[in-house]
C-alpha cells in the first residue's frame, strides 16, 4: 500500500523534498525570471513548515489515513508542543468546543446498531442519520476521532462538511455582523412578532416581491387564470424560524414541513414568500438542507415522494461537492427530476470572469519542473506563459473566512492521485493547509479556509503529491483572484457553478436585480451594481449581477462512476454542461427581517420555480421537456446571443412562458369527508344496517368545473353501495355540492373493522379525475376507557439527536381500538429543571418532537417543537376533540398542562389492532436542552362486542 510507503520514507529524504518545494515556493525556476523574488528567510520557513506538515502525513498509520487531515494535524499539535512550534501561523481551521468535540461526518459502509452504540460509548452526540447514504453527522470528542475510524466499517471522517446559501450580504472586517441570539431570545423574539402580527394583519398591504412585476406574473395571472392551483412547490434552505410570524401576518398559507426539519434562520421563510407572491394558488412545502450533505440529498427524496412535490427549488451549495460528477446531492435530484418533478437551484454567487469576481481556476495540472522528493510531489504551474508562477494570490478585500476547495477529475470514491492544498503568507509561513490521503479509495477533494479576518499577500498552491497528472478546479468562493502587490499575476477561469445546480436536467438559475441595486459594493473601488427595471418588466436591457457564478460546466464521471470519455479526463475530455440555464430576479421585499431586500441567487431560484408552478397549473400532465423548452426558448437574451456562460438563456417572463405553452384554469375537485347516517334512525353503524352516505366535494381550483360525477365504491369484502355514480353537475369555483348515496353493511362484517369508501371525482379538465378514500367506523364504541401507562425508569432525551427516546406501553385486551388519546402524565406540575413529579421534564420544550406509534405501525405526531423557552409538561392530554391545538401554546403556558389538541389527529389510530407494543417517542430536535420521559399513558376505547345472535 502506498500508506506504508510513506511510513518509511526516510527523514532525510523527506526533508530533501521540502527544500526542493521551497525553491518551487519561491515562485520560478532558477533558469527564469521570477515576478518578485522572495527573501531566503521566506523559502526556508516554506521548507521547514511543509516538512513539518508532510512529516505528518507521511507517519500516518490506517486508521489516521481515513480522518480529515486538519483533525489530524489539531488532534497532533494539541498533544505536542514541538509539533505546534514548527507552523507558528498555522491554523487547522478545526472548530472545537470548550468541551473538546468537534462536529464530523463519518462515511460507513452501513448505519447499524453497534455503529450507533460505539459512537454513543465513546462520548458523541448523533446530529443526523442516513441509513440510506451510510452517513452519520455526530458530535464526537477531537481525543475519540481516530479510534473510530479504526472501526472496519468506517470509510472516511470528516470535519464536518460545510455548505453556505446563496444570499448576497456584505463580507469581510467590516461588514455588519448578525448580534448574537440565544435559543430563548429568539423564541421570545419570534413571540412578539406573532403577537404583532396578529394585532396588525388588515391594516397594511402585504408584501409582494418586485419580481412579480419584473417577470410579468402579475399580469400573466390575471391573463390566463393560472394561480398554481394543483401544484406544490417545495424550497430547501437554512430554515424557517419565522414561518409563523409570517402566516400570522397573512403573508403565507400552512406550510408542510418535513418532521423536525425546520432548520435554523429564515432564508427558507423568505424563498417560500417569493413562490406564494407569483404563484399564490399553489401548496408549499419545506425542508432544511443544513443537516449535512447526506440529510439534503435525503430530503430532497422526501419532498418528492412523502410530501409530492412537484417543484422543488433549493439555495444551498456544499463545499464537497464535485464539478466533475454528480455527487449524493446531484444524484438525489436525478431521482426527483426522472420522477418527474422538477428542480430548480441557485447558480450560486460565487462570481464570473466577465465581471473579474471570481476565485476560480480550472484547467489541467503542470508541472513546475520542480520534483520535491519521492513521495513529496510538485507543484502546480497556474501561469500559462514561460514563466513558472505556483502561487495563486487571494484579493486583500475578500479574504475573511474564505472556503477554498481543490477537486480534480478522478471518480468519487476511488481517487489515487493524491493532491494537495496550502495557503501561504507572503513571508512563506503557511497559514492553513489540506492533505488528505487519497490511494485509491476516497474522494479528489481537499479543502481549506482563509483565517477569520483574512489577510495581505495570501495566496494557494496546488501540490501533487504523488499519481498522475488530471483536470483540476481550484474556487476561492465569495473571493477573487487578483494580482499581488509584490508581483503575482492571478489566473482566472469561467465554470465556478458547481455541484447539483448542475445536474443535467435542474434548472441553474443566476440573478438580475429586479429594482435597486446592490447597496453596497463587493470590494472596494468596484463599479456600480446594476439596477432592475421595478415597476417596469425584464427586458433586453437588463444587466446580470455581478456577483452571479457563471459556467459553462465541465463533467468527466456519470454518476455512477463510468467515464463519459475513457481515456481522457483532461480539458479535452467530459461532457461540457451549458449552465445556467435562466435567469430570475433579485433584490426583491419580503416581509422577513434581513431580507427585505433579498440579493442573490437565492432570490432568483424561487422566482424562476414559481413561473414553473404557474406552467404546471395551467397544463397538468405537461411534459417536463416541455416546460424547459419553454422557460430556454422564451427567456429574454441578454448577452451573445443564445446561451451564455453569465445568464444562461436569458431572463425569464411569466407572459411568454405561458403564451409558448398554452394555459387555461383549470378546476380541481375534491372529494370531502362523508357524512353516514344510518337509516334505523341510530347514531351509529353497525353490521347490517343500511345507512345514507352524504357526499360533497368541493372546486379548489381556477376555474368551473362541468360535467362533474363521482363513482363511490369500497374495497370492503360484500359492501354493496347504491348508486355506484352520482352527477354533481356544474360545480363553480369555490363551490361545494353534495350528493346522497346508500351503503348496505353486511350482518357478517366484523365490528371495529372500519368500511372504506373509495370516491372517483371526475370532471371535464385535465386533473380529472381526483381520489379519495375515506374509513368509516362500524360498531359501538366502548365507554370504557381503558389506561395503560410507562411503569419504567426515567428515559432521558438525549439532546439534538435524530435518534430520540422511546418508551414502550404494552396494550392488551382491547382489541380495535375507537378512540385513543395520550397524556403526559405528573403528579405535581411545576416548571423546575429536572423535576421529577412531571410527565416529561425538558427545559425549552420547543426542541421537542413526540410522536406515538401503534403495534402495526401506524404513527401520529402529537407535538411538533411548540411551547418555545417553557418548561415540562404535566397533565397534558392530546385528544382529538380538544378545542385548542398544542400549536397555539407559548412559553407562557410553561408549564403545560390541561387538554390539547395534537399536531396530528389521532384518529389515524381509528381501528387499528390496539393490543401489543406502543411506542412513544420524543426527538429533542436543538442543542443546549435536556429532559426525561417520566410518565406517559394511553386511554383507549375498544368497541361493544354484540351479544351471540345479535
Amino acid at each position: 500500500m502506498r500508506t506504508s510507503d510513506r511510513s518509511s520514507l526516510p527523514p532525510r529524504a523527506l526533508a530533501a523534498g521540502a527544500t526542493a518545494l521551497a525553491l518551487v515556493f519561491g515562485l520560478v525556476a532558477p533558469a527564469q525570471a521570477a515576478p518578485v523574488a522572495q527573501p531566503v528567510s521566506a523559502q526556508d520557513n516554506a521548507a521547514r513548515q511543509i516538512a513539518a506538515l508532510q512529516r505528518f502525513k507521511q507517519g500516518q498509520g490506517k486508521a489516521e489515513s481515513k480522518v480529515d487531515s486538519k483533525l489530524v494535524v489539531e488532534q497532533r499539535v494539541r498533544r505536542d508542543r514541538s509539533a505546534a512550534a514548527a507552523t507558528p501561523r498555522l491554523q487547522t481551521g478545526v472548530a472545537v468546543s470548550a468541551g473538546g468535540t468537534v462536529l464530523v461526518d463519518i462515511a460507513v459502509d452501513k448505519v447499524s446498531d453497534d455503529l450507533l452504540g460505539a459512537l454513543t460509548k465513546a462520548g458523541a452526540g448523533i446530529r443526523a442519520v442516513s441509513t440510506r447514504l451510510g452517513s452519520v453527522r455526530a458530535e464526537v470528542p477531537l481525543t475519540a476521532v481516530t479510534g473510530l475510524a479504526g472501526r472496519g466499517d468506517v470509510r472516511k471522517i470528516d470535519a464536518a462538511r460545510g455548505a453556505i446559501t446563496a444570499t448576497a450580504t456584505p463580507r469581510g472586517p467590516g461588514a455588519p455582523q448578525a448580534k448574537p441570539e440565544t435559543k430563548e431570545q429568539k423564541q421570545a423574539r419570534i413571540e412578539a412578532q406573532v403577537r404583532a402580527a396578529v394585532e396588525e394583519r388588515g391594516r397594511s398591504a402585504a408584501v409582494t416581491s418586485e419580481g412579480d412585476r419584473a417577470h410579468n406574473a402579475d399580469t400573466a395571472r390575471a391573463e390566463y387564470g393560472v394561480t398554481g392551483v394543483g401544484v406544490k412547490l417545495c424550497a430547501l434552505s437554512d430554515g424557517v424560524d419565522s414561518l409563523a410570524v409570517s402566516q400570522a401576518a397573512g403573508e403565507l398559507p400552512a406550510v408542510d414541513v418535513l418532521p423536525t426539519q425546520e432548520g435554523e434562520g429564515d432564508e427558507g421563510t423568505a424563498m417560500l414568500e417569493i413562490l406564494h407572491d407569483l404563484a399564490p394558488g399553489a401548496a408549499l412545502g419545506f425542508a432544511s438542507a443544513f443537516n449535512g450533505e447526506a440529510s439534503f440529498a435525503d430530503n430532497i427524496r422526501a419532498l418528492r415522494t412523502d410530501l409530492h412535490c412537484d417543484v422543488i427549488v433549493d439555495d444551498v451549495l456544499y463545499f464537497v461537492e464535485s464539478p466533475f460528477q454528480d455527487g449524493l446531492i446531484a444524484q438525489a435530484v436525478n431521482e426527483v427530476t426522472a420522477a418527474g418533478a422538477l428542480y430548480f437551484s441557485s447558480a450560486g454567487n460565487e462570481g464570473n470572469t466577465g465581471d473579474g469576481t471570481s476565485g476560480h481556476w480550472e484547467g489541467d495540472f503542470v508541472d513546475s519542473g520542480r520534483i520535491v522528493g519521492k513521495f513529496a510531489g510538485t507543484a502546480h504551474d497556474f501561469d500559462p506563459s514561460a514563466t513558472t508562477q505556483v502561487f495563486e494570490p487571494i484579493s486583500r478585500d475578500s479574504s475573511a473566512q474564505v472556503p477554498v476547495t481543490l477537486h480534480w477529475s478522478d471518480p468519487l470514491g476511488a481517487s489515487a492521485n493524491d493532491y494537495d492544498l496550502y495557503l501561504f503568507d507572503g513571508a512563506g509561513n503557511v497559514v492553513t493547509f489540506s492533505q488528505d490521503v487519497q490511494d485509491g479509495g476516497q474522494d479528489p477533494y481537499e479543502i481549506l479556509q482563509t483565517p477569520l479576518f483574512g489577510g495581505t499577500g495570501l495566496r494557494l498552491a496546488v501540490v501533487k503529491f504523488y499519481g498522475q497528472n488530471r483536470y483540476l478546479s481550484l474556487s476561492a468562493l465569495r473571493s477573487r483572484f487578483e494580482d499581488s502587490s509584490d508581483g503575482l499575476k492571478a489566473f482566472s477561469t469561467p465554470g465556478v457553478t458547481v455541484g447539483h445546480s448542475a445536474a443535467r436536467k435542474a434548472f441553474s438559475v443566476a440573478a438580475a436585480p429586479a429594482a435597486a441595486a446592490l447597496p453596497f459594493d463587493l470590494e472596494p473601488g468596484d463599479p456600480a451594481n446594476p439596477a432592475g427595471p421595478f415597476p417596469g418588466a425584464f427586458g433586453p436591457g437588463t444587466k446580470i449581477e455581478r456577483f452571479s457564478s457563471d459556467g459553462p460546466r465541465r463533467v468527466f464521471y456519470e454518476a455512477d462512476g463510468r467515464p463519459i470519455t475513457p481515456g481522457n479526463v483532461g480539458a479535452t475530455g467530459g461532457e461540457v454542461r451549458h449552465k445556467p440555464d435562466i435567469t430570475a430576479a433579485d433584490g426583491v421585499h419580503t416581509s422577513v427581517p434581513g431580507f427585505a431586500p433579498f440579493y442573490g441567487t437565492s432570490a432568483a431560484a424561487p422566482h424562476a420555480a414559481a413561473i414553473a408552478g404557474l406552467v404546471l397549473s395551467g397544463n397538468p400532465g405537461i411534459d417536463p421537456a416541455e416546460v424547459r423548452e419553454a422557460l430556454v426558448n422564451t427567456a429574454v437574451d441578454l448577452g451573445p446571443a443564445g446561451h451564455d456562460g453569465r445568464t444562461g438563456a436569458g431572463v425569464v417572463l411569466a407572459d411568454r412562458v405561458l403564451a409558448y405553452t398554452g394555459a387555461s384554469p383549470q378546476p380541481r375537485v375534491l372529494a370531502q369527508t362523508p357524512t353516514v347516517v344510518p337509516n334505523d334512525s341510530g347514531t351509529l353503524l353497525d353490521p347490517g344496517d343500511t345507512a345514507t352516505v352524504t357526499l360533497p366535494v368541493t372546486n379548489t381550483g381556477d376555474a368551473d368545473a362541468v360535467s362533474t360525477s363521482v363513482v363511490l365504491t369500497s374495497p370492503t369484502a360484500n359492501v354493496v353501495i347504491t348508486p355506484r355514480s352520482q352527477s354533481y353537475g356544474t360545480v363553480q369555483k369555490g363551490q361545494t355540492v353534495s350528493r346522497t348515496f346508500t351503503l348496505k353493511v353486511p350482518l357478517s362484517h366484523p365490528v371495529g373493522t372500519p368500511v372504506v369508501l373509495d370516491a372517483r371525482v371526475t370532471f371535464a379538465a385535465a386533473a380529472s379525475p381526483t381520489h379519495a378514500s375515506f374509513p368509516v367506523p362500524v360498531g359501538r364504541p366502548s365507554p370504557v376507557v381503558q389506561d395503560f401507562a410507562y411503569a419504567g425508569a426515567p428515559v432521558a432525551v438525549p439532546d439534538n439527536n435524530p435518534l430520540g427516546a422511546s418508551v414502550t406501553i404494552p396494550v392488551s385486551g382491547v382489541g380495535r381500538a375507537s378512540k385513543v388519546t395520550v397524556s403526559f402524565d405528573g403528579s405535581t406540575c411545576s416548571t423546575a429543571t429536572g423535576a421529577t413529579t412531571v410527565g416529561v421534564d425538558h427545559t425549552f420544550v420547543g426542541d421537542l418532537v413526540a410522536t406515538v406509534t401503534a403495534p402495526g405501525g401506524a404513527t401520529a405526531t402529537v407535538l411538533s417543537r411548540n411551547g418555545g423557552s417553557g418548561n415540562n409538561f404535566c397533565q397534558v392530554v392530546f385528544d382529538d376533540a380538544a378545542t385548542a391545538s398544542i400549536t397555539s401554546v407559548s412559553s407562557a403556558n410553561a408549564p403545560f398542562t390541561g387538554t390539547w389538541r395534537p399536531v396530528g389527529a389521532l384518529s389515524a389510530f381509528g381501528a387499528v389492532v390496539a393490543d401489543g407494543d406502543w411506542k412513544v417517542k420524543l426527538v429533542d430536535a436543538a442543542g443546549g436542552d435536556t429532559g426525561s420521559i417520566r410518565a406517559v399513558s394511553l386511554h383507549v376505547n375498544g368497541y361493544l362486542i354484540p351479544p351471540p345472535g345479535n
